[in-house]
This record gives structure tokens, sequence and C-alpha cells, in this order.
């Protein structure tokens, strides 16, 4: 096989890391998939390979940065997609465990990979990444674990913006807003979420699309935004934007 400068998307089995494998296929990347062992049947047929890893094992992660360059090329591009959710709890309830559960994969499974693979792509000078975070890192929420986890992605990034800001080295987050994922529509059709209630507060009125997560990925990623790191972009169908709406009456109806 002839090794190529690829694009690794942790997380990449399902939701919307999958859909960010899907659009940057089709835009012509080559893309190596990582995900959870035993995940690879969510993988996408066309992906150049696919790599077992739980992001929060740094050896392992060491492990497959190596496995990756030998196998398929440089990581030039990383979408760091891998998280989990929380359940809704009040903080006496949420468990340390829980708590931390959610802490290492969202957050420090993000720091890992930058680290690691940010490094390489310093050593090379040239790179991009995006991370994932979320508008629940932005606002005040009862998801006492995830909310500060993407906060963190969040402030993380900007940091690593400015600290490999002259190595080419780029790095931005999107904050994806309610979107609908495969989970989300589950919760939705097992009567655990309500639609209007994701909806009604978004100026555009409905949920985000996985592709239009992946749309604006793609961006961040592609020569079109070689001056553009330490961002954070938004992708809630105006959600912050028309939240603060709802003490007057809501966002206006067509």
């Amino acid at each position: 096989m002839q090794k190529k400068s690829i694009t690794l998307v942790t997380g990449g089995a399902s939701g919307i890391g999958a859909a960010c494998v899907e659009h940057l296929i089709d835009i012509g990347h080559h893309v190596v998939v990582m995900d959870l062992p035993g995940s690879v049947s969510g993988s996408h047929p066309k992906a150049a390979g696919f790599i077992a890893c739980d992001v929060t094992d740094e050896l392992a992660l060491k492990a497959s940065l190596a496995e990756i360059e030998k196998t398929y090329g440089d990581v030039d591009c990383l979408v760091n997609s891998a998280g989990i959710l929380q359940n809704r709890l009040p903080p006496d309830q949420l468990s340390m465990s829980e708590w931390e559960r959610v802490l290492n994969v969202d957050f420090r499974g993000t720091y890992l990979c930058c680290s690691l693979f940010g490094h390489a792509m310093v050593k090379r000078g040239r790179g991009a990444i995006v991370n994932l975070a979320s508008i629940a890192g932005m606002r005040s929420n009862p998801l006492h674990a995830y909310a500060p986890a993407k906060a963190a992605v969040i402030s993380m990034t900007a940091g690593m913006a400015a600290e490999w800001g002259r190595t080419g080295v780029r790095i931005n987050a999107v904050s994806p807003g309610y979107t609908r994922t495969q989970a989300l529509q589950a919760a939705i059709d097992r009567g655990d979420r309500d639609p209007k209630d994701l909806m009604s507060q978004a100026a555009m009125g409905r949920l985000v699309e996985p592709h239009e997560v992946a749309v604006a990925v793609a961006f961040l990623l592609s020569p079109q935004a070689t001056a553009i790191t330490g961002i954070n972009l938004p992708v809630d169908a105006g959600w912050l934007a028309g939240s603060t709406w709802q003490t007057y009456g809501g966002v206006p109806t067509r």
C-alpha cells in the first residue's frame, strides 16, 4: 500500500464522527477511523482503515500513532469526535466515578489525541485539528460532568492554537447544538426527549443534522481556513442566538 497523508477521525464509527467520516471521504480525504474495539462494523466501507483504540489509554494511543504512520501515512488532519454523554443528575446524585468517566473520555481523551498527534504534526510543520465540543460547554445546564468537559475542550483548543500557531499547525473546535444523531433520535422515539423542547429556542426552529456538523469540520480542516485557528464554531441552528428570547415570548415564528 502506498502511504499517503491521511485524516484520522476518532469516534468515527457512529454519530457525528461517522458523519464526518462519510463527508470527508466524499470530498477526497483518505480517512482512518479510530473507535473502541468491536465497533469496526460501524466503520465506513470506503475508509482507508480502522484502528481499535480507547482514546483514554495513553500507551495504546502511542502504539496506534506508530501503527497508523507505518501502515497508512502521516496524520495531517485530526478530528476528535470520540465522546460520551451523561444522564441528567444533580451533583449530589452524580457519582464521582461517573463524573470521572465522562471527563476521562470527553476531555482527557481529546487532550491526549491533540497532544500526541499534534506533536507529530508540529515536527513535520503542518497539520490541522478539529475538536468536537458542544454548546453545552458554552451555557449553564444540568450536565455537571459533560458540560465542564466540553468547556475544557474549548479552552484547551484556544491554548493549543497559541502554543502551535508558529509551527504550521492549526487547531479549532466545533460546538454542535442539538443534533439528530441516532442516539438522540432513539431518545426522542422512547419519549425521553421532547423534540419541541429541543427546537423551540433555536432561531431556525429545528435540529441540526449530522452532515451539517461534518461540513463545518471539513471547512476548518481545509485550505480555505488557513488563517483560522483557536476558534470555537457553534453549529446549532441558532440555539445560542435564540435561547435568551424565551423571556420575551420566544423567537418570532414565520
